[in-house]
């Protein structure tokens, strides 16, 4: 590729698609966030800059939760009685004191957003897959098909790290396919561990095939070392480039690491970057990797000690699930991370405290391929790609329930009871909570219906608030302090007001159904889980789903404060910046 071909998708035409499309995310979002107050003018809306002399107008159709639902069309920029082009960059600036950002944050966050505009003009050159296309898509062609990342963060494909190649190479929306590095780590320094029934010497075999390991045991008996000394660990080429072959000198110097080249199989970057589906074999494991670039508020790296309990959480989580009959009959699974693996790095060990990025450079696990899950005529599609629009305006959501021919409420509730179902019966029986964002959950389709959800992410994301449970010991990491009022958010938040406000919004643009609909039937299929479920009857009413109100919970406050660790890992309740209330929208039900 040439040096300009590198940058060919940076156009004028397609800079000013970009722009425009991210300062409508970004006025709704900020205006949902409270940090922007739009003022009503005839019908029309006007934000005015810190120093009120820019101002931006647009056409908004308000809706539930106080979401804005804003044409990108209908937006112009004003100053001095001329009109202005769109300029994300010049709009942060603009709003630098409304937004709360620091002179320190502001640079590294226009970075971000510079990276957020490249990205989506690359997509803009991408050939457009109509909605109703991509709704009878495999699974990868959906993954790789997203054009918007995060529904909240504005700032959402920040990737500071990443150089244009590396862009090209890695990103998902390139759908480049990856040949992840090998390394060979020291058994003194690198731990392996593995969920119930898996063993080290098979699994490695399994993963790789029997040639590539012996190819990768030769190498290291070339040098004189012993196969049986060390540990295999996958890596992203990235972070091998430009990490660990330099900031691990030391350990590649004293044969602790040794490099032993690229594996056969070709995988594909994922949404979350840095996990991995094997296209060669496609039941075979995913791998989620380390890698050290800052994405959407934290360093993307993997903790080798937190790697240890991985397959243990794992095992208990899909056991719980396994007993529970609620659970069981909405169909729900988890594809459990089988396996993992750390390195530590003494030094940077004993000179940096258990978060620091220094300790999260060199890990990896396996997780299971929900390919194997499938029964006849079933596919998958990241939940994520529910919120997906196509560029002629056009859903996926819409174009699934189309496809299924089901009426919207019917195949609303199907998909109901598969996803948000299990979310409210573990918070309930068990005071547990996941993360169960777009990118954290799979669909299992058929038909263009739900049938069921798969949740993922599980070691690092779920939490059990409840301060009394009795958990195995390898499990007491998951178990957190959350404040009373705050538990609930693990619905009001992560499902209500991240989730279902988008889904509802673009249903109802598209006249396919009325928010008051969905909304209704949110709440019909809660009270239908409620009354089958007597026996938690104190607990419904102790935490009211129906409540009238709940607080505002913002996440690109948390961003726009800081960029490169919005929570603190070992209190997260604490980082959350909570701004008044949000009227419940299933509560008038």
């Amino acid at each position: 590729m040439s040096l300009a071909d590198s940058v060919a998708h940076l156009t004028p035409e397609h800079w000013d698609l970009a722009n425009r499309q991210l300062i409508r995310k970004a006025l709704s979002e900020f205006a949902h966030e409270r940090l922007l107050t739009p003022e009503q003018d005839g019908p029309s809306y006007t934000v005015r800059s810190d120093d009120g002399l820019t101002s931006y107008r647009f056409a908004a159709v308000r809706r539930a939760l106080d979401h804005w639902q804003i044409d990108a069309d209908s937006i112009s920029r004003h100053r001095d009685g001329a009109e202005l082009p769109l300029a994300a960059l010049d709009f942060f600036i603009e709003f630098k004191d409304a937004l709360g950002l620091s002179d320190e944050i502001l640079p590294v966050y226009l970075e971000e957003i510079s990276s957020t505009l490249s990205g989506t003009c690359y997509k803009l050159t991408k050939p457009q897959l109509p909605s109703a296309e991509l709704a009878r898509a495999g699974f990868q062609a959906i993954e790789t098909g997203m054009t918007e990342g995060h529904p909240c963060f504005v700032a959402n494909n920040g990737r500071l790290g990443f150089g244009i190649h590396e862009f090209l190479s890695y990103a998902p929306e390139t759908a480049n396919p990856v040949h992840l590095v090998w390394l060979a780590a020291h058994r003194s320094r690198a731990a392996f561990t593995a969920g119930v029934g898996i063993e080290y010497e098979s699994f490695v075999r399994q993963e790789l095939g029997k040639k590539t390991v012996e190819r990768f045991d030769g190498v290291l008996r070339e040098q004189g070392l012993d196969p049986a000394d060390y540990l295999l660990i996958p890596v992203h080429p990235w972070q091998w480039w430009n990490k660990l072959a330099v900031t691990f000198a030391a350990e590649v110097a004293r044969r602790h690491l040794v490099c032993l080249g690229e594996g056969e199989d070709e995988y594909l970057a994922q949404q979350s970057i840095r996990t991995f589906f094997n296209t060669s074999q496609p039941e075979k494991h995913y791998v989620k990797t380390a890698l050290s670039v800052i994405n959407m508020g934290f360093m993307r790296g993997l903790s080798a000690a937190y790697m240890e309990a991985t397959p243990a959480i794992n095992d208990w989580l899909a056991q719980l699930i396994e007993n529970d009959p609620v659970l069981k009959s909405t169909g729900l699974t988890i594809i459990r991370e089988r396996a993992a693996v750390g390195y530590r790095h003494l030094e940077y060990e004993r000179a940096t405290d258990r978060y620091s990025p220094y300790r999260k450079m060199l890990a990896a696990l396996w997780r299971e391929s929900p390919v194997s899950f499938l029964r006849d005529d079933e596919s998958l599609a990241t939940m994520a790609s529910l919120l997906h629009v196509d560029h002629e305006g056009r859903g996926l959501a819409a174009a699934l329930i189309e496809h299924s021919g089901l009426a919207p409420v019917e195949w609303l509730r199907r998909y109901l009871r598969a996803y948000y179902v299990p979310l409210l019966h573990s918070f309930y029986a068990y005071d547990l909570a996941y993360m169960p964002h777009g990118e954290n959950t799979i669909l299992v389709l058929k038909d263009g219906v739900v049938q069921r959800a798969i949740y993922k992410d599980i070691a690092e994301e779920i939490v059990v608030m409840d301060p009394d449970a009795v958990l195995p010991p390898e499990v007491t990491r998951v178990r957190v302090e959350v404040p009373e009022d705050q538990k609930l958010l693990s619905v009001f938040t992560d499902v209500f007001d991240c989730f279902f406000r988008f889904l509802a919004a673009n249903l109802a643009a598209e006249g396919v159904l009325e928010e008051d609909g969905f909304w209704r039937t949110v709440a019909e299929v809660t009270r239908e889980y409620q009354e089958a479920t007597p026996e938690l009857a104190d607990k419904f009413r102790q935490y009211d789903v129906f409540a009238p109100e709940f607080i505002l919970s913002c996440l690109n406050r948390l961003q726009l404060r800081n960029n490169k660790q919005m929570v603190d890992l070992s209190d997260p309740s604490a980082a959350l910046q909570l701004v008044g209330t949000l009227k419940n929208p299933i509560a008038g039900f």
